[in-house]
Protein backbone atom coordinates (compact mmCIF):
# COMPACT_ATOMS: atom_id res chain seq x y z
CA UNK A 1 0.00 0.00 0.00
CA UNK A 2 2.85 2.39 0.85
CA UNK A 3 4.47 1.69 -2.53
CA UNK A 4 1.21 2.31 -4.40
CA UNK A 5 0.60 5.57 -2.51
CA UNK A 6 4.14 6.77 -3.28
CA UNK A 7 3.74 6.04 -7.00
CA UNK A 8 0.40 7.85 -7.12
CA UNK A 9 1.83 10.91 -5.36
CA UNK A 10 4.78 10.99 -7.73
CA UNK A 11 2.50 10.77 -10.75
CA UNK A 12 0.31 13.59 -9.42
CA UNK A 13 3.34 15.82 -8.84
CA UNK A 14 4.67 15.07 -12.33
CA UNK A 15 1.28 15.94 -13.84
CA UNK A 16 1.13 19.22 -11.94
CA UNK A 17 4.65 20.10 -13.10
CA UNK A 18 3.72 19.41 -16.72
CA UNK A 19 0.58 21.53 -16.47
CA UNK A 20 2.59 24.38 -14.93
CA UNK A 21 5.17 24.17 -17.73
CA UNK A 22 2.42 24.12 -20.33
CA UNK A 23 0.68 27.20 -18.92
CA UNK A 24 3.95 29.08 -18.66
CA UNK A 25 4.78 28.22 -22.27
CA UNK A 26 1.41 29.45 -23.51
CA UNK A 27 1.83 32.76 -21.68
CA UNK A 28 5.29 33.29 -23.12
CA UNK A 29 4.23 32.52 -26.67
CA UNK A 30 1.36 35.01 -26.56
CA UNK A 31 3.77 37.91 -26.15
CA UNK A 32 6.78 36.60 -28.07
CA UNK A 33 7.72 37.13 -31.69
CA UNK A 34 6.02 33.91 -32.68
CA UNK A 35 2.81 34.63 -30.74
CA UNK A 36 -0.49 35.60 -32.27
CA UNK A 37 -0.81 38.80 -30.25
CA UNK A 38 2.53 40.60 -29.89
CA UNK A 39 3.03 43.42 -27.38
CA UNK A 40 3.43 46.83 -29.01
CA UNK A 41 4.59 49.92 -27.11
CA UNK A 42 3.17 53.21 -28.41
CA UNK A 43 4.64 56.62 -27.49
CA UNK A 44 2.53 59.65 -28.50
CA UNK A 45 4.10 63.12 -28.40
CA UNK A 46 1.22 64.43 -26.24
CA UNK A 47 -2.26 63.13 -25.43
CA UNK A 48 -4.07 66.48 -25.51
CA UNK A 49 -3.43 67.05 -29.23
CA UNK A 50 -6.82 66.72 -30.94
CA UNK A 51 -5.54 65.03 -34.09
CA UNK A 52 -3.29 62.59 -32.24
CA UNK A 53 -6.23 61.66 -30.01
CA UNK A 54 -7.97 60.47 -33.17
CA UNK A 55 -4.88 58.49 -34.20
CA UNK A 56 -4.61 56.98 -30.71
CA UNK A 57 -8.24 55.90 -30.78
CA UNK A 58 -7.67 54.28 -34.17
CA UNK A 59 -4.62 52.37 -32.89
CA UNK A 60 -6.60 51.01 -29.94
CA UNK A 61 -9.53 49.99 -32.13
CA UNK A 62 -7.49 48.42 -34.93
CA UNK A 63 -5.19 46.57 -32.52
CA UNK A 64 -8.08 44.29 -31.59
CA UNK A 65 -7.07 40.74 -32.41
CA UNK A 66 -3.61 41.57 -33.80
CA UNK A 67 -1.68 43.25 -30.98
CA UNK A 68 -1.72 44.21 -27.32
CA UNK A 69 -0.93 47.93 -27.19
CA UNK A 70 0.43 49.97 -24.30
CA UNK A 71 0.03 53.68 -25.18
CA UNK A 72 1.92 56.33 -23.21
CA UNK A 73 1.92 60.14 -23.13
CA UNK A 74 5.30 61.78 -23.78
CA UNK A 75 3.89 65.13 -22.53
CA UNK A 76 5.57 67.02 -25.38
CA UNK A 77 8.99 66.29 -23.86
CA UNK A 78 11.64 64.35 -25.77
CA UNK A 79 13.52 63.31 -22.59
CA UNK A 80 10.23 61.97 -21.17
CA UNK A 81 9.60 60.06 -24.39
CA UNK A 82 13.14 58.64 -24.33
CA UNK A 83 12.57 57.35 -20.80
CA UNK A 84 9.31 55.69 -21.76
CA UNK A 85 10.89 54.05 -24.81
CA UNK A 86 13.77 52.80 -22.63
CA UNK A 87 11.20 51.23 -20.31
CA UNK A 88 9.43 49.56 -23.23
CA UNK A 89 12.72 48.09 -24.43
CA UNK A 90 13.59 46.89 -20.93
CA UNK A 91 10.21 45.12 -20.79
CA UNK A 92 11.13 43.37 -24.06
CA UNK A 93 8.26 44.82 -26.05
CA UNK A 94 7.93 43.19 -29.50
CA UNK A 95 7.58 46.38 -31.56
CA UNK A 96 7.37 50.15 -31.11
CA UNK A 97 5.14 52.85 -32.58
CA UNK A 98 6.66 56.28 -31.99
CA UNK A 99 5.11 59.69 -32.66
CA UNK A 100 8.29 61.63 -31.89
CA UNK A 101 8.32 64.88 -29.96
CA UNK A 102 11.40 65.90 -31.93
CA UNK A 103 11.83 64.25 -35.33
CA UNK A 104 15.62 64.67 -35.10
CA UNK A 105 15.65 62.34 -32.07
CA UNK A 106 14.63 59.38 -34.25
CA UNK A 107 18.21 58.31 -34.91
CA UNK A 108 18.92 57.63 -31.23
CA UNK A 109 15.60 55.78 -30.85
CA UNK A 110 16.43 53.60 -33.85
CA UNK A 111 19.87 52.75 -32.44
CA UNK A 112 18.35 51.67 -29.11
CA UNK A 113 15.64 49.61 -30.79
CA UNK A 114 18.04 47.94 -33.20
CA UNK A 115 20.26 46.89 -30.28
CA UNK A 116 17.22 45.02 -28.89
CA UNK A 117 16.06 43.86 -32.35
CA UNK A 118 12.76 45.70 -31.77
CA UNK A 119 11.15 47.04 -34.98
CA UNK A 120 9.99 50.68 -35.00
CA UNK A 121 7.11 52.35 -36.83
CA UNK A 122 7.33 56.14 -36.71
CA UNK A 123 4.07 58.01 -36.98
CA UNK A 124 2.96 61.47 -38.17
CA UNK A 125 6.32 63.19 -37.61
CA UNK A 126 8.75 62.03 -40.27
CA UNK A 127 12.33 61.20 -39.21
CA UNK A 128 15.22 62.53 -41.28
CA UNK A 129 15.91 60.42 -44.41
CA UNK A 130 19.36 59.42 -43.18
CA UNK A 131 17.87 58.06 -39.95
CA UNK A 132 15.27 56.02 -41.83
CA UNK A 133 18.09 54.33 -43.76
CA UNK A 134 19.79 53.07 -40.60
CA UNK A 135 17.82 49.82 -40.42
CA UNK A 136 15.42 47.80 -42.55
CA UNK A 137 13.03 47.28 -39.62
CA UNK A 138 12.12 50.97 -39.48
CA UNK A 139 8.95 52.31 -41.17
CA UNK A 140 7.09 55.60 -41.34
CA UNK A 141 3.34 56.21 -41.56
CA UNK A 142 2.11 59.70 -42.34
CA UNK A 143 0.88 62.07 -45.01
CA UNK A 144 2.67 64.41 -47.39
CA UNK A 145 2.42 67.85 -45.81
CA UNK A 146 2.83 69.66 -49.12
CA UNK A 147 -0.37 68.01 -50.35
CA UNK A 148 -2.34 69.41 -47.41
CA UNK A 149 -0.90 72.85 -48.06
CA UNK A 150 -1.90 72.73 -51.72
CA UNK A 151 -5.47 71.69 -50.88
CA UNK A 152 -5.76 74.44 -48.24
CA UNK A 153 -4.71 77.03 -50.78
CA UNK A 154 -7.16 75.67 -53.36
CA UNK A 155 -10.06 76.12 -50.91
CA UNK A 156 -9.16 79.82 -50.61
CA UNK A 157 -8.79 80.09 -54.39
CA UNK A 158 -12.28 78.65 -54.96
CA UNK A 159 -13.77 81.10 -52.45
CA UNK A 160 -11.90 84.13 -53.85
CA UNK A 161 -12.98 83.42 -57.42
CA UNK A 162 -16.61 82.73 -56.46
CA UNK A 163 -16.97 85.83 -54.26
CA UNK A 164 -15.74 89.10 -55.81
CA UNK A 165 -16.56 90.94 -52.58
CA UNK A 166 -13.90 88.83 -50.82
CA UNK A 167 -11.48 91.48 -52.08
CA UNK A 168 -12.55 93.99 -49.44
CA UNK A 169 -10.41 96.90 -50.62
CA UNK A 170 -10.73 96.11 -54.33
CA UNK A 171 -6.97 96.10 -54.95
CA UNK A 172 -6.90 92.69 -56.62
CA UNK A 173 -4.57 91.35 -53.93
CA UNK A 174 -5.44 88.77 -51.29
CA UNK A 175 -4.29 90.03 -47.90
CA UNK A 176 -3.92 87.08 -45.50
CA UNK A 177 -2.65 86.08 -42.07
CA UNK A 178 -0.97 82.75 -41.31
CA UNK A 179 -1.10 80.74 -38.08
CA UNK A 180 1.81 78.32 -38.09
CA UNK A 181 2.42 75.16 -36.11
CA UNK A 182 5.60 74.29 -34.28
CA UNK A 183 8.67 76.13 -35.69
CA UNK A 184 10.83 73.79 -37.76
CA UNK A 185 8.18 71.06 -37.90
CA UNK A 186 8.05 69.80 -41.49
CA UNK A 187 4.25 69.90 -41.59
CA UNK A 188 4.16 73.52 -40.46
CA UNK A 189 6.79 74.67 -42.94
CA UNK A 190 5.39 72.76 -45.92
CA UNK A 191 1.73 73.58 -45.27
CA UNK A 192 2.63 77.25 -45.04
CA UNK A 193 4.72 77.22 -48.21
CA UNK A 194 2.43 75.15 -50.41
CA UNK A 195 -0.84 76.82 -49.39
CA UNK A 196 0.44 80.20 -50.56
CA UNK A 197 2.04 78.67 -53.64
CA UNK A 198 -1.33 77.15 -54.64
CA UNK A 199 -2.98 80.58 -54.40
CA UNK A 200 -0.25 82.20 -56.48
CA UNK A 201 -0.34 79.35 -59.02
CA UNK A 202 -4.04 80.18 -59.54
CA UNK A 203 -3.04 83.67 -60.67
CA UNK A 204 -4.00 85.47 -57.45
CA UNK A 205 -1.62 88.05 -56.01
CA UNK A 206 -1.05 87.76 -52.27
CA UNK A 207 0.21 89.94 -49.44
CA UNK A 208 1.12 88.53 -46.04
CA UNK A 209 -0.32 90.85 -43.40
CA UNK A 210 0.94 88.83 -40.42
CA UNK A 211 2.34 85.41 -39.52
CA UNK A 212 3.06 83.82 -36.16
CA UNK A 213 3.32 80.42 -34.53
CA UNK A 214 0.49 79.19 -32.32
CA UNK A 215 2.11 75.78 -31.67
CA UNK A 216 -0.88 73.76 -32.99
CA UNK A 217 -2.85 75.06 -29.99
CA UNK A 218 -6.41 76.43 -29.96
CA UNK A 219 -5.93 78.93 -27.12
CA UNK A 220 -2.72 80.25 -28.67
CA UNK A 221 -4.50 80.49 -32.02
CA UNK A 222 -7.17 82.66 -30.44
CA UNK A 223 -4.57 84.89 -28.78
CA UNK A 224 -2.54 85.35 -31.98
CA UNK A 225 -5.65 86.08 -34.07
CA UNK A 226 -6.83 88.65 -31.53
CA UNK A 227 -3.45 90.37 -31.86
CA UNK A 228 -3.66 90.27 -35.67
CA UNK A 229 -7.11 91.87 -35.54
CA UNK A 230 -5.97 94.56 -33.12
CA UNK A 231 -3.12 95.55 -35.43
CA UNK A 232 -4.59 94.97 -38.91
CA UNK A 233 -8.26 94.08 -38.50
CA UNK A 234 -9.76 95.84 -41.52
CA UNK A 235 -6.94 94.78 -43.84
CA UNK A 236 -7.23 90.99 -43.34
CA UNK A 237 -9.13 89.11 -46.07
CA UNK A 238 -8.35 85.48 -45.21
CA UNK A 239 -6.96 83.30 -42.42
CA UNK A 240 -4.88 80.19 -43.08
CA UNK A 241 -3.94 77.89 -40.20
CA UNK A 242 -1.66 74.85 -40.27
CA UNK A 243 -4.22 72.83 -38.26
CA UNK A 244 -7.85 72.93 -37.15
CA UNK A 245 -7.19 73.73 -33.49
CA UNK A 246 -5.46 76.98 -34.41
CA UNK A 247 -8.18 77.74 -36.98
CA UNK A 248 -10.88 77.20 -34.36
CA UNK A 249 -9.02 79.51 -31.99
CA UNK A 250 -8.90 82.15 -34.72
CA UNK A 251 -12.65 81.76 -35.21
CA UNK A 252 -13.25 82.46 -31.51
CA UNK A 253 -11.25 85.69 -31.80
CA UNK A 254 -13.17 86.63 -34.95
CA UNK A 255 -16.50 85.99 -33.22
CA UNK A 256 -15.43 88.29 -30.39
CA UNK A 257 -14.71 90.95 -33.03
CA UNK A 258 -18.21 90.64 -34.49
CA UNK A 259 -17.56 88.30 -37.38
CA UNK A 260 -20.03 85.60 -38.54
CA UNK A 261 -23.00 87.80 -37.72
CA UNK A 262 -24.87 89.61 -40.46
CA UNK A 263 -22.65 90.19 -43.51
CA UNK A 264 -19.39 90.29 -41.57
CA UNK A 265 -17.49 87.19 -42.68
CA UNK A 266 -13.89 85.96 -42.74
CA UNK A 267 -12.76 82.84 -44.67
CA UNK A 268 -10.79 80.55 -42.32
CA UNK A 269 -9.09 77.35 -43.48
CA UNK A 270 -7.50 74.66 -41.29
CA UNK A 271 -6.09 71.15 -41.65
CA UNK A 272 -7.08 67.81 -40.03
CA UNK A 273 -10.89 67.64 -40.37
CA UNK A 274 -11.34 67.03 -36.65
CA UNK A 275 -14.85 66.65 -35.25
CA UNK A 276 -14.98 70.24 -33.90
CA UNK A 277 -13.83 71.51 -37.31
CA UNK A 278 -16.55 69.56 -39.12
CA UNK A 279 -19.09 71.16 -36.76
CA UNK A 280 -17.66 74.62 -37.54
CA UNK A 281 -17.95 73.87 -41.27
CA UNK A 282 -21.62 72.99 -40.88
CA UNK A 283 -22.20 76.13 -38.82
CA UNK A 284 -20.55 78.26 -41.51
CA UNK A 285 -17.77 79.67 -39.34
CA UNK A 286 -15.00 77.67 -41.03
CA UNK A 287 -14.64 77.83 -44.81
CA UNK A 288 -12.75 74.57 -45.23
CA UNK A 289 -10.27 72.06 -43.90
CA UNK A 290 -8.24 69.14 -45.20
CA UNK A 291 -8.73 65.61 -43.94
CA UNK A 292 -5.59 64.32 -42.26
CA UNK A 293 -6.77 60.72 -42.05
CA UNK A 294 -6.28 59.77 -38.38
CA UNK A 295 -8.23 56.52 -38.79
CA UNK A 296 -6.04 55.09 -41.56
CA UNK A 297 -2.79 56.41 -40.06
CA UNK A 298 -3.54 54.56 -36.83
CA UNK A 299 -4.66 51.44 -38.67
CA UNK A 300 -1.58 51.31 -40.89
CA UNK A 301 0.79 51.90 -37.96
CA UNK A 302 -0.56 49.14 -35.71
CA UNK A 303 -0.89 46.69 -38.62
CA UNK A 304 2.74 47.29 -39.60
CA UNK A 305 3.94 46.96 -36.00
CA UNK A 306 2.09 43.67 -35.54
CA UNK A 307 3.51 42.17 -38.73
CA UNK A 308 7.05 43.33 -37.93
CA UNK A 309 6.80 41.97 -34.38
CA UNK A 310 5.92 38.54 -35.75
CA UNK A 311 8.59 38.65 -38.45
CA UNK A 312 6.04 38.45 -41.25
CA UNK A 313 6.49 39.84 -44.76
CA UNK A 314 5.61 43.50 -45.34
CA UNK A 315 3.69 44.16 -48.54
CA UNK A 316 0.64 46.01 -49.80
CA UNK A 317 -1.37 42.81 -49.42
CA UNK A 318 -0.32 42.20 -45.82
CA UNK A 319 -0.54 45.82 -44.63
CA UNK A 320 -3.48 46.96 -46.73
CA UNK A 321 -1.68 50.13 -47.88
CA UNK A 322 0.91 50.96 -50.53
CA UNK A 323 4.54 50.74 -49.38
CA UNK A 324 6.82 53.38 -50.93
CA UNK A 325 10.62 53.01 -51.04
CA UNK A 326 10.29 49.89 -48.84
CA UNK A 327 9.76 52.01 -45.69
CA UNK A 328 6.96 54.56 -46.14
CA UNK A 329 3.17 54.41 -45.99
CA UNK A 330 1.61 57.63 -47.26
CA UNK A 331 -2.04 58.29 -46.40
CA UNK A 332 -3.64 60.78 -48.83
CA UNK A 333 -5.32 64.02 -47.75
CA UNK A 334 -8.83 65.06 -48.84
CA UNK A 335 -10.42 68.50 -49.25
CA UNK A 336 -13.39 69.09 -46.92
CA UNK A 337 -15.93 71.95 -47.17
CA UNK A 338 -19.46 72.55 -45.97
CA UNK A 339 -20.79 70.75 -49.06
CA UNK A 340 -19.18 67.40 -48.20
CA UNK A 341 -18.66 67.79 -44.41
CA UNK A 342 -21.35 65.22 -43.60
CA UNK A 343 -19.24 62.55 -45.34
CA UNK A 344 -16.44 62.99 -42.81
CA UNK A 345 -18.32 62.83 -39.51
Amino acid sequence: MKKITTVMLAAAMLGATMVGCSNGGDKESSGGNGGSTPNVGVAIYKFDDTFMTGVRNSIEKNADGIAKVDIVDSQNSQPTQNDKIDLFLTKKINALIVNPVDRTAAGVIIDKAQAKDTPVVFLNREPLPEDMKKWDKVYYVGAKAEESGTLSGQIIVDYWKANPDADKNGDGVLQYVMLKGEPGHQDAELRTQYSIQAIEDAGIKVEKVAEDTAMWDRVKGQEKMAAFLAANGDKIEAVLANNDDMALGAIEALKAAGYFTGDKYMPVVGVDATAPAIQALEQGTMLGTVLNDAENQGKAAVTLASLLAKGEAISKDSVGFDITDNQYVWIPYQKVTKENAADFK
